[in-house]
């Protein structure tokens, strides 16, 4: 499910972020909107590649996306050695990384399934 308010209120760096990940062919392309049931974070941007190299890959590059944009480097990263699921926490919103297989074992939509979700095309642009 969409939510129409959601898309209008998407901010501008986390569309950076998932520019910058689709810019490197991450795949799976997931916002949720988990403000209002979360109360350290608005947003999770969930992405997946099929590998380790890929998935370090694409957090640098969401990095670089989101300095780009005017934004600041993430508070915090956290899975950068093992890369099989990589956290870049930049305040108001937690980009989440996953390998394939790991994205598939933690299932993260599954857990957030009451919240708002926003997908986006193979270029990183939310679709409505």
């Amino acid at each position: 499910m969409t939510s129409r308010a959601s898309l209008d209120n998407l901010p501008q760096l986390l569309l950076a972020a998932a520019q910058g990940a689709a810019d490197l062919q991450a795949t799976d392309l997931l916002a949720l909107d988990v403000g209002d049931v979360l109360g350290i974070t608005d947003w999770f941007l969930v992405a997946s590649s099929s590998n380790t190299r890929q998935v370090r890959r694409v957090a640098e590059e969401v990095e670089v996306a989101v300095k780009g944009a005017g934004g600041d480097g993430p508070l915090r990263i956290e899975g950068m050695e093992d890369a099989r699921w990589i956290l870049l926490d930049f305040g108001m919103f937690v980009v989440h990384i996953f390998h394939d297989e790991t994205r598939s074992f933690y299932d993260i939509e599954r857990l957030w399934s009451d919240v708002p979700k926003i997908s986006f095309d193979a270029d990183g642009n939310p679709i409505s």
